[in-house]
């Protein structure tokens, strides 16, 4: 099995684990090369940031076409799209009611400027819609009765809920809570994969980009850098946050931006 293999299409490119360099076909001259283990501590960390970077965005993945043939083109378009795992092979294949419902759901949502210019109290609209939606094709908000026995003696460890559960695959909503909901979600996502509950992970967020529409509405320090977005989640999936579990990621673009009547 695969260790690793990370898999990202949205308008900034595609990312590659150093797990696919050398399935990805690239030319030894084309990748750029660390620096031995033992020679490390001659180079600054900022170098060594640079050449990890260049790894992850400048060699091809095989696993990025794999996941954007199984996407239509509408959803390829708008939003940014991150696979770990082979998420989308699994949910295609062995789960393609599951699969089928997350496709309709990533392809009739559009993002209303009334639910950004109105306070959302415990549930955002967006929020609302997603579970909604999901809800009338059997999702269901889901919580998870887990435990540890050590010498008969039974330690109850409940797991955060999963805001919409359906035949083992999991989806969290991260619109704009602060970041480390991020953590949560995929160290619950690990523990649930591992006791065999859940089979994929699935989280919609937003891309960072709409931060010129918040700040064009005014709402911009409602939304600020320390809450959820792209660039919050990606290096926590990358850093093994999610552990084995395979993990499909949507980003919201502005190409789903829609002016409606407040």
């Amino acid at each position: 099995s695969r260790k690793g293999g990370f898999a990202r299409h949205g308008r900034r490119g595609v990312a590659a684990s150093p797990a696919g360099v050398a399935r990805s076909g690239a030319r030894p001259s084309q990748i750029i090369h660390p620096p031995k283990s033992h020679s490390r501590d001659r180079y600054p960390k900022w170098l060594l940031a640079i050449i990890a970077t260049s790894i992850y965005s400048a060699v091809p993945n095989k696993d990025y076409h794999m996941l954007l043939s199984r996407l239509p083109a509408f959803i390829r378009d708008s939003y940014e799209c991150y696979e770990w795992k082979h998420a989308s092979a699994i949910l295609s294949q062995d789960f393609p009611s599951e699969w089928n419902d997350l496709l309709d759901l990533l392809t009739e949502f559009r993002l209303q400027k009334s639910w950004i210019v109105t306070g959302g109290g415990n549930k955002s609209k967006l929020s609302g819609y997603i579970d909604g939606f999901l809800a009338k094709r059997g999702w269901v908000e889901k919580q998870f009765q887990t435990a540890i026995e050590v010498d008969s003696r039974r330690l109850d460890s409940p797991t955060h809920k999963v805001d919409c559960f359906k035949n083992s695959i999991a989806l969290e909503i991260e619109w704009n809570n602060k970041d480390p909901f991020y953590d949560r979600d995929l160290n619950n996502f690990r523990l649930l994969f591992d006791l065999r509950a859940v089979s994929v992970g699935v989280i919609i967020t937003r891309s960072d980009e709409l931060q010129d529409i918040f700040n064009q509405l005014g709402r911009g320090s409602s939304y600020g850098n320390s809450t959820t977005h792209m660039s919050k989640l990606l290096p926590r999936i990358e850093g093994g946050g999610g552990a084995g579990c395979p993990l499909l990621v949507f980003g919201i673009t502005k190409a789903l931006y829609l002016e409606d009547s407040e």
